[in-house]
């Protein structure tokens, strides 16, 4: 591309209240791509927000203008006011103070000499050196958003390369380029729809039509308060987001005892950020340091929630914060099957086996976890983390019997009981919470995030007993971040869950969806041979995945499978289904929006029977 410039401006704007003048540079360059110009701009201050403003005004009425000094002037003509602020354009050949930067010394337009636009007598002033940092636009990016063709797209996609989380870089390109949304599907720049089959990453709970009341709910804050911190002004909306948490969550009483009473503390903007904050509400709390967590969970990225988490995802140079112990999930993922008198029925629980043998398991395996409390010293642990449903880990539900036991662990040794809610929480399993599926068990933190918006904007949630937010009465949590209880977000929190409450959506999701995908699962299994159990709660449910040989194809998560084609065959073919999802193999998720329809859901089944399918062959099975 050349840099050779084909105008070069300079505005001085001046103002009587101050002695120093703000200089903008802006340079009209040719690029390869004859449908658009690069903007060069420059500034040592302010001003330059105002340019763009009135450089987008001028794009927007003429998208096609390639002289961007014209446009220029014509936002930015030159005024007098009588000593109030006034602009002063002169157009310049070019700048030659730019010239080690992206202006060529030899521009045989340039002249050895520059006026400098005298002001007003009115106004006093004084001149500063000409900037040298340049800043690059394409004018193409004041043009509304949705107005890029598919080309133009895929071309800033080729040529501006970025980093994605957790697959190599590279691979963004096989990634789609969404549009725009409906209900549960997806569309591509082509055109193609897709069922959003895991609601991404198991979080846009309401799908992509947002209600009209949770927008208008966003409009109003940003149009009247778009942000306070937090030690500095407290917002209506956060009161009364506060007073309906408190009340949602009220009805978890234990004993009737109130000090057990969970009521929200602060609201994070992410999952990760939520258990950031539980970790160090625990050891302020309790004044101890070490925090026990399973090895089959994920409680987020950031250093902390990643030290504690479980899954391979710890692994990335994370796993450095100390007080972080793990300890094994009561149960193998391989649970015992149960038979029928035709084929093996490959629902995985604990609930298809004797009661003897269930209570010898949930014995055994809670003997096994107050010995590693016992060997790590009790006096020393804050906190035992866990999801009260395994989300990533494979949609794993626990006996009741073995989380009231882990309750009574927590009591006995003054340890805090902190539920991960990230993914679960807000109707996910068909309750407002996963722990509710535990008769008596009520955790003494909870955090959760994903559905509290839908995923329209983040946010999360720390909540924990009332007598924790006693102690905070009078001392500091200690922990803060800037965006935390942002006014906006809050708002859209606050409408989505009367949302949900007003249309019933969480007894939609139990008593409608929840039989069909459970069914519709079931069938699946019994039909692949590639599918070694299946398991689902609400309108979640994930496939256990084995080769020929009844073994895990793909044992190491971060490394390829056994056979890494089947995978990229089944992939291929779940998005020619017109599939769209996260996939964590070797399990297979199934979690989509809560606000599908019946047919809606059958449909998605059927789809995913189609890449299934191909799963099977390619992994050898008959």
């Amino acid at each position: 591309m050349s840099s050779t410039p084909t105008r070069f401006a300079r505005t001085a704007v001046m103002s009587q209240h101050s002695a120093a003048v703000t200089w903008l540079s802006v340079s009209l360059r040719p690029t390869s791509n004859s449908r658009s110009r690069q903007c060069v701009v420059a500034s040592n201050g302010p001003a330059l927000w105002q340019l763009f403003r009135g450089l987008s005004s001028s794009v927007e009425k003429n998208p096609s203008a390639v002289d961007a000094t014209n446009c220029w002037r014509t936002a930015f003509a030159p005024t007098e006011r009588n000593g109030e602020d006034a602009i002063a354009t002169e157009a310049l050949p070019r700048n030659p103070r730019s010239e080690r930067g992206s202006l060529q010394r030899n521009d045989p337009n340039a002249r050895q000499s520059e006026t400098i636009p005298q002001p007003s007598t009115t106004t006093k002033t004084t001149t500063t050196t000409i900037p040298h940092r340049v800043l690059a636009m394409d004018p193409s990016h004041f043009q509304p958003l949705g107005s890029w063709t598919a080309q133009q797209l895929a071309e800033s996609r080729a040529q501006h390369p970025y980093i994605m989380t957790w697959i190599p870089g590279k691979q963004r390109h096989q990634v789609p380029i969404m549009t725009h949304g409906k209900g549960v599907y997806l569309y591509d720049i082509h055109g193609k729809q897709y069922l959003d089959w895991t609601s991404q990453a198991v979080c846009t709970n309401l799908g992509y039509t947002i209600p009209e009341q949770v927008m208008q709910a966003a409009w109003h804050q940003l149009s009247t308060l778009p942000f306070t911190y937090g030690g500095i002004g407290i917002t209506e909306v956060r009161i009364r987001l506060n007073q309906l948490l408190t009340e949602l969550l009220s009805s978890y009483a234990v004993n009737e005892d109130e000090s057990r009473l969970l009521r929200p503390a602060v609201y994070p903007s992410s999952g990760s950020e939520a258990n950031e904050a539980a970790f160090l509400l625990a050891r302020r709390y309790t004044g101890r340091h070490k925090v026990l967590s399973f090895y089959r969970s994920y409680h987020g990225a950031s250093a902390h929630a990643a030290s504690a988490s479980g899954d391979y995802r710890r692994w990335y140079g994370k796993e450095h914060c100390t007080g972080f112990v793990k300890i094994l999930n009561p149960f193998s993922l391989l649970f015992p099957n149960a038979n029928n008198n035709e084929k093996p029925q490959k629902i995985s629980t604990l609930s298809h086996i004797d009661a003897a043998t269930e209570e010898g398991l949930i014995k055994s395996a809670l003997d096994l976890l107050e010995e590693q409390i016992m060997n790590e010293g009790p006096e020393q642990i804050a906190s035992l983390v866990m999801e009260s449903i395994v989300g990533p880990g494979g949609c794993l539900i626990l006996p009741t019997k073995y989380m009231q036991g882990v309750r009574a662990l927590c009591d006995k040794y003054g340890i805090l009981l902190h539920m991960d809610e990230i993914m679960v929480g807000f109707g996910r399993t068909g309750r407002l919470f996963g722990f509710e599926h535990y008769d008596q068990v009520v955790p003494d933190i909870l955090v959760a995030g994903k559905g509290l918006t839908g995923a329209a904007i983040p946010l999360s949630l720390t909540a924990c007993s009332t007598k924790i937010i006693h102690y905070f009465e009078e001392h500091p949590l200690g922990w803060g971040a800037t965006y935390q209880a942002h006014p906006v977000a809050l708002a859209v929190a606050y409408e989505t869950i009367k949302y949900m409450v007003h249309n019933n959506v969480v007894g939609h999701v139990q008593d409608t969806l929840a039989p069909i995908l459970a069914r519709g699962l079931g069938r699946l299994a019994n039909k692949y041979d590639c599918i070694e159990h299946v398991r689902s709660i609400g309108l979640f449910g994930c496939f256990d995945v084995q080769d020929v040989h009844g073994k895990n194809p793909k044992p190491w998560p971060h490394k390829p499978a056994h056979n890494e084609r089947a995978f990229l065959e089944y992939k291929k073919s779940y998005a020619q289904a017109g599939l769209v999802g996260l996939h964590r193999y070797p399990q297979i998720h199934s979690a989509p929006p809560l606000i599908i329809a019946p047919h809606e859901l059958e449909d998605g089944l059927d789809r995913l029977d189609q890449a299934l399918h191909v799963l099977n062959q390619e992994l050898g099975h008959s």
